[in-house]
């Protein structure tokens, strides 16, 4: 089988951020089939199999497109939108295209690719897109909004099934008019090979790893660390907000800065003893499915989250960590987690057991690709 397979911000582990359809794709060309990636890039290369067509003119990463301004982002999406275009209208002839949201302007070059092509397309969306950038406040003006949503509403229709990374996405998905029987869940994954469960930390140190961006609130951490001032913090990420919270933070606080590939994030939670993921205070963000949550479950660490639905439901229903609401709940937690080491391990060993059973990269890979087939027949 031929696959299209469409993302903007295509990631290897050489890299940092989220490597979900690196990780897909490599396992789809294992099991015999081809994959053509159309991504953010310079030329042409070949990538453990895969055909990897890199577009110049836009951000190859999510952590750069958040550190720039809402209109830097929206042109350069609009840029990779164009130029994707172009490159998968080019052969070889897909027997299914796979494009992944956000952006949501990946949906250009899927909607000219299945029309030029005739092929299926699958859609997948892993963010809310345009209601979170409307909800953040980066989509303002009211006719782009409209045209946001007009262009949504045309790739689900268009799209033979749509996958949804959440049950709150599904939700969303379906509230904008898509049957529920066309909606497939495949949330993300846990990177089980390089996140590894190891020996109880020696030192109680809290972590975060990920993007400081407008969406990930981090002042609940630094008021936490403020009120444990004799517990080790390390937040390592970059983005548009870092400097602030760097400012305002207590000495106790490191920012080491961004990580140089995802093995560093795997030491980083590896020396914790617990880690956090953390959003802004906003209703869409709570649909979020985030790779460092997974990542934490895979490391056999307690996770501790701060927003309420699916996130919370998972940590606590699996007793794989707390929910939090505020940055004195946070400090409260954390102490009682560092007065009770047997409870850190235990935690951690429930959140592996969780990976391994739900959200294994090869189960979740077989189940897309079994998707992919589906439709292409």
């Amino acid at each position: 089988m031929q696959i299209l397979y469409l993302h903007q911000f295509f990631i290897t582990r050489a890299g940092v951020g989220g490597t979900r359809s690196y990780e897909f794709a490599r396992r789809f060309v294992a099991r015999g089939h081809r994959v053509r990636m159309v991504t953010a890039g310079e030329g042409r290369s070949s990538v453990d199999g895969i055909d990897v067509v890199g577009v110049p003119g836009a951000y190859s990463d999510y952590v750069s497109a958040t550190a720039s301004t809402d209109r830097e982002r929206m042109l350069a999406f609009a840029r990779f939108a164009a130029a994707a275009s172009a490159a998968a209208l080019r052969g070889p002839r897909p027997d299914v295209i796979y494009a992944t949201s956000p952006p949501l302007t990946i949906a250009v070059p899927a909607l000219a690719a299945a029309a030029r092509w005739r092929a299926p397309l699958v859609f997948e969306v892993r963010d809310l897109w345009p209601e979170a950038p409307i909800q953040m406040g980066a989509l303002a003006n009211p006719r782009a909004q409209r045209q946001a949503r007009a262009l949504e509403r045309e790739a689900y229709r268009r799209a033979r099934r749509v996958i949804a990374l959440s049950p709150g996405i599904r939700d969303g998905v379906i509230g904008a008019g898509v049957p529920p029987g066309k909606v497939v869940l495949v949330p993300n994954a846990s990177d089980l090979d390089l996140f590894q469960p190891a020996p109880p930390a020696e030192r109680f140190l809290v972590s975060y790893f990920g993007t400081m961006g407008e969406a990930n609130d981090l002042t609940i951490a630094i008021d936490a660390a403020r009120r444990l001032p004799d517990m080790p913090f390390v937040l390592m990420g970059d983005g548009k907000r870092r400097a602030e919270w760097q400012s305002a933070a207590p000495p106790n606080v490191e920012f080491p800065g961004p990580a140089p590939d995802k093995q560093a994030v795997a030491a980083l939670a590896a020396r914790s003893a617990a880690c956090l993921t953390l959003f802004k205070d906003v209703p869409v963000l709570a649909t979020n499915s985030p790779n460092k949550l997974f990542d934490t479950f895979a490391a056999g660490r307690p996770a501790i989250v701060n927003m309420d639905g699916w996130m919370r439901q998972l940590v606590e229903d699996n007793d794989a960590g707390f929910y939090v609401r505020d940055g004195a709940d946070l400090a409260q937690k954390l102490a009682w987690l560092r007065a009770h080491p047997e409870e850190v391990e235990r935690m951690g060993r429930n959140g592996r057991v969780l990976a391994e059973r739900q959200f294994d990269r090869d189960l979740l890979a077989g189940r897309v690709l079994d998707l992919l087939q589906e439709v292409a027949r």
